[in-house]
């Protein structure tokens, strides 16, 4: 498979860098200058593994990348996602799934990334104006044609998976996962090794929750995502800070971080687990890569299973608007 025997050649696979943070999601962008330092450093320090989006800065991520990575394509793994756009016209974001779409979309990419090839490329949502065949068998004509390596999907379900597969080989899925967010354990992780797809965990620090980077509700600047999602409410916050300092105790016997301690859990639960961890700190990307040589004793990883139980963390992870976007399967209340 096209994605694993890339995988295998490049230097650090274990752990990629999730570049979203750079440009979207967690307040203000970084200045160019200081995002551009951030990438070379990462190269630098062993990251291989770069993902970045069509949606992520409304294109302005791809961009950053394109020039980051320009000269070192040929040593790197290099993935975006299409499907989900921010509308120039009407500033929102859109998800469209059209196979005229999703073309115009990876061609674009290609030229803000400055390559003629992308290693994967993920259709960010599945839009279900149009049935998953269609989209994925656009994706595997551009597979036939080398502008494409292999075909990933995010946040689908199990079933939706199958289906896909079903029309052409499926590389990976991308999919939150991490110690409070256990959802892909309930189908898709399990479709993943049927049908021989790598799982990529994004967020698998919890969006900076499990690095203890969120300590309070109100230090969320205005353009935070995190704002608007009900883990991170003035309501539940307290009450999941709780259970994140029983992880934090953990970490403190075994010294480590909180976060490289949630880093290893996931490398844990199998070799096809791949976690691409965002942070716009250099530091951060150190600490977390770092991780990749970690491993738990089985006591450990179970005694951690315990503590962020599903139906001991507090809130949904995301509002209703963001979830009527995804497919995954959810958790009974």
């Amino acid at each position: 498979m096209p994605f694993f025997s890339r995988l295998r050649a490049v230097a650090s696979p274990a752990i990629g860098l999730g570049c979203m943070n750079l440009s979207h999601g967690y307040g203000h962008p970084l200045p160019e200058a200081e995002a551009l330092r951030a990438l070379d450093a990462a190269f630098d320090m062993g990251y291989r593994h770069f993902d970045t989006a069509t949606l992520y800065g409304a294109t302005a991520n791809e961009r950053l990348v394109g020039k980051a990575l320009a000269g070192k394509r040929d040593e790197i793994l290099l993935a975006s996602k299409c499907g989900m756009a921010i509308d120039p016209e009407q500033g929102r974001k859109v998800i469209d799934g059209r196979p005229a779409t999703l073309r115009r979309q990876c061609e674009e990419s290609l030229s803000r990334l400055r390559t003629d090839h992308l290693d994967l490329y993920y259709l960010h949502r599945w839009d279900r104006q149009v049935p998953i065949e269609e989209s994925v068998g656009e994706l595997g004509r551009l597979v036939e044609e080398g502008k494409i390596a292999a075909v990933g999907l995010s946040e689908v379900s199990a079933a939706t998976l199958r289906r896909a597969h079903a029309e052409h080989p499926i590389a990976a899925v991308q999919s939150e996962y991490s110690l409070w967010t256990r959802n892909p354990e309930i189908a898709v992780i399990e479709a993943c090794r049927e049908v021989g797809a790598a799982f990529v965990a994004f967020s698998p620090l919890g969006r900076g929750f499990l690095a203890g980077a969120v300590r309070e509700h109100e230090h969320l600047e205005e353009g935070d995502m995190r704002r608007g999602m009900p883990r991170f409410s003035a309501e539940h916050l307290p009450r999941n800070l709780a259970l994140l300092a029983d992880v934090e105790a953990v970490a403190r016997e075994l010294e480590v971080t909180a976060g490289q301690l949630a880093l290893a859990w996931l490398r844990a639960r199998g070799d096809d687990i791949l976690p691409i961890p965002g942070t716009r700190s250099i530091e951060h990307m150190r600490e977390n890569l770092a991780a990749a040589d970690l491993r738990l004793e089985a006591t450990t990883a179970a005694r951690l299973d315990a503590l962020l139980t599903p139906e001991r963390v507090a809130g949904g992870r995301y509002a209703a608007a963001q979830q009527a976007e995804v497919d995954t399967e959810e958790f009974e209340d």
